[in-house]
């Protein structure tokens, strides 16, 4: 049984590692701290210069800095320099967008190079829980080349590179590269995989490649062109209506209507088109542009149903969340790995789920059951359920939004690495098993320069049962973990500290950053929150802002067009 003290679940290190890593944490600030001045120098010479290269005539007789220096400048802004400035000097260009190019080819063939890894360890365990961590591996290295090949796409298709858009695009897709890369190590540690130490070498120049590419669209490319940071006028007012002032009218009488006519309709008293969910499946087009509906009518239907990424477009609604069920059970006691214990998991982009519930029925002793994971990008969930108890909803990777929904759990209940915002709903915190504590949230931010993090805006936290349990608000899984609570109605069932540490009394580095703003209700008050240095408890309107719609998933421009209403601010 897990206990306070002693409970490791998906991706948990122990003592002694997390001791080494805030050590190698506190070293790693030291040196950003003296360098940052430099950094932010180096950054502007690099922009500077690449615009003056492309306004000054080259007749000037001035010669031009060696492209090993401009190179060197280019790298300065990424985690792993020396990497970088090894793998990206034959790209013979000064100017950082050609060098972004070249480096996203670079990462693609280190990426692709591990792709029979899973296959190669297959044949060295006969471990059961091995094999189904390597098949978790699998799935997502897959996912992160498709990812890599969106980012080339995306460029040779003639987008411009500085745009807002892109930019945005190609932020995402990267950091959800290097989420998937990171899954796949935390599935083998999980299962406590004797290789896991020989798998993280193997990923290293993959991991870093993709990290740098990540570092120079971030800190770059946005300034050589017409990307332009927003400025929230409004910021966090108080009074909106359903539907923003923003939306065009087309788009408020598509949120008006009703249930829209579906391709496919699944029953299980055989009045529809199929009798299960998974005949319904098999009907959905890959890669399609074009919305395809599926109406799931009243009734559980007990199944484990899988949307990989060839999958686009979906649409799934129920009769109502309370009505339509999707029921599994598989958990990690049993053998399972986390991420595949999901009952619902969808991986293909712009997926909408509406009127559904989505249930775990393994219960809290079977440990970490995931109700519904989602790695789909710019993904939409209205009116939903979700309902577990350990790990219910794993927002895994890529853009996400939650509205009006209810979600139940105990231990790190809402989890992942996504881009997500949930807006409006019911955050309903349950009795653990005894000497167990709850935790609402566990975020996974790797790497410094994804552009992931949960916020949670204007819902209310309240107990699903009787709760004695200590409860939190969550805790730092990741290195730059990043949670923001805002506009929340919290229940008095809330430890006053707020906030846990992910091993027993050692604090998180401080390149977390974790926050509360202008939250209500009893359990709200900050005055006897963790004193960590990541935490902090009185964000202005202005920092708040970055984690609203607006901001956090990347303007929401594609958000009118799933039907459902939001605040963008």
């Amino acid at each position: 049984m897990d206990t306070v003290k002693s409970f490791k679940g998906y991706g948990k290190v122990d003592e002694l590692e997390a001791a080494a890593f805030k050590r190698k944490s506190r070293k790693r600030l030291i040196v950003l701290s003296i360098s940052l001045l430099l950094l932010i120098v180096l950054i502007i010479g690099v922009v500077a210069g690449t615009v003056a290269h492309r306004k000054k005539n080259t007749t000037s007789g001035e010669a031009p800095a060696s492209t090993a220096a401009a190179i060197k400048s280019i790298c300065s802004v990424t985690q792993y320099p020396t990497s970088c400035v090894a793998t990206l000097g034959s790209s013979n260009s000064k100017n950082p967008a050609n060098v972004f190019q070249y480096s996203l080819t670079v990462a693609m063939d280190s990426l692709e190079k591990l792709s029979n890894l899973p296959d190669a360890y297959m044949n060295r365990t006969d471990d059961p829980l091995v094999k189904e961590a390597l098949k978790v591996c699998g799935i997502v290295l897959n996912d992160a080349v498709d990812s890599l090949n969106d980012s080339i796409s995306s460029i040779r298709g003639g987008a411009k590179l500085t745009s807002a858009p892109v930019i945005d695009d190609l932020k995402t897709w990267l950091s959800t590269v290097l989420t998937d890369q990171e899954t796949c190590f935390d599935a083998l540690r999980e299962v406590n995989a004797t290789f896991v130490d020989d798998v993280r070498l193997l990923m290293k120049n993959s991991s870093e490649y993709a990290s740098n590419s990540l570092a120079i669209v971030s800190k770059l490319l946005g300034l050589l062109g017409d990307f332009k940071i927003p400025i929230h006028r409004r910021l966090l007012t108080a009074a909106r209506s359903d539907f923003p002032s923003w939306i065009a009218a087309v788009d408020r009488r598509l949120l008006q209507e009703s249930n829209p006519k579906p391709d496919v309709t699944v029953a299980a008293d055989g009045s529809g088109d199929v009798k299960t969910i998974t005949e319904a499946v098999a009907r959905i087009p890959k890669k399609s542009n074009t919305r395809f509906v599926i109406h799931i009518k009243a009734g559980e239907y007990v199944e484990n149903i899988l949307l990989e990424k060839a999958y686009w477009n979906v649409m799934i609604y129920g009769d109502g969340k309370d009505s339509t069920i999707v029921s599994g059970s598989k958990n990690f006691i049993d053998g399972t790995p986390t991420f595949s214990t999901a009952t619902f998991a969808v991986a293909g982009k712009g997926f909408i789920a509406r009127d559904i519930s989505f249930r775990n029925t393994a219960g809290a002793i079977k440990h970490q059951a995931v109700a519904f994971r989602s790695g789909s990008d710019q993904s939409v969930f209205h009116r939903c359920s979700f309902d577990s108890f350990q790990d219910t909803l794993y927002a895994h990777s890529n853009r996400q939004f939650y509205r009006e929904c209810d979600i139940t759990g105990t231990i790190d209940f809402i989890f992942g690495n996504s881009a997500v915002v949930f807006q409006n709903c019911n955050i309903l915190p349950r009795q653990p098993l005894s000497n167990q504590f709850v935790t609402i949230t566990a975020q996974g931010k790797k790497d410094p320069n994804q552009n992931s993090g949960i916020s949670i805006q204007r819902c209310t936290m309240s107990p699903l049962d009787r709760l004695t349990a200590p409860t939190y608000l969550g805790r730092p899984w990741k290195e730059f973990s990043t949670t923001v609570i805002m506009e929340t109605n919290i229940g008095a069932f809330l430890d006053p500290k707020g906030w846990i540490s992910w091993v027993s009394n050692v604090d998180p580095p401080s390149s977390i950053f974790y926050a509360e703003y202008q939250n209500t209700g009893p359990g709200a008050s900050t005055a006897n929150r963790v004193g960590w240095a990541g935490y902090n408890p009185t964000l202005t309107a202005a920092q708040a802002s970055k984690y609203t719609v607006e901001s956090l998933i990347e303007g929401a421009s594609w958000l009118p067009a799933t039907n459902v209403a939001y605040e963008s601010t």
